[in-house]
């Protein structure tokens, strides 16, 4: 069988695409829902029911793609210090329930600090996946000022930063 690679490539960006619903905007209001039939967190249905399945962002990551707009949740299992390089970042590691580890780039020079995030404590988010080695990254958690990306957010403990 003679495939191009370019057609393989086009028809897998598509598939995590279609895997993803870009659909929630709504501010969220509090629910008990089901996570991936893995852990019962508290997510409001506004949140839950934009997210993308767990294995999209698993295939992103196998696969080496970036560029992917994502929403999903996670329980933050390390923190890190603020990247104070250019534009200022909030950073701290979310591991999704298939495992998966991502760190989480908030501007804060866009949208305010989401204070009091701890280890153990869920996050859902909706942003940009970029793909590195050990897991990913998730940027654009905020409103674009230049209107270039859909807007993000970060959402805890009932609240939602932009």
């Amino acid at each position: 069988m003679n495939r191009k690679p370019g057609l393989l490539l086009t028809g897998a960006l598509l598939a995590l695409l279609a895997a993803c619903n870009q659909g929630a905007t709504e501010t969220p209001a509090s629910t008990v829902v089901a996570l991936d039939s893995v852990a019962t967190v508290n997510l409001p249905d506004s949140v839950k029911s934009g997210f993308c399945e767990v294995s999209a962002i698993a295939q992103a990551f196998a696969s080496g793609t970036g560029a992917l707009a994502v929403s999903q949740a996670g329980t933050v299992s390390r923190l890190l210090s603020d990247d104070t390089v250019g534009d200022r970042h909030q950073r701290f590691i979310l591991t999704l329930s298939n495992g998966q580890t991502l760190l989480v780039a908030h501007n804060i020079d866009i949208a305010a600090r989401v204070p009091g995030v701890a280890l153990g404590k869920t996050v859902a988010f909706k942003g940009v996946y970029e793909w590195n080695a050990q897991g990913g990254t998730v940027h654009w958690t905020h409103v674009d000022p230049s209107g270039s990306h859909a807007p993000g957010w970060l959402w805890m403990d009932g609240q939602t930063w932009r």
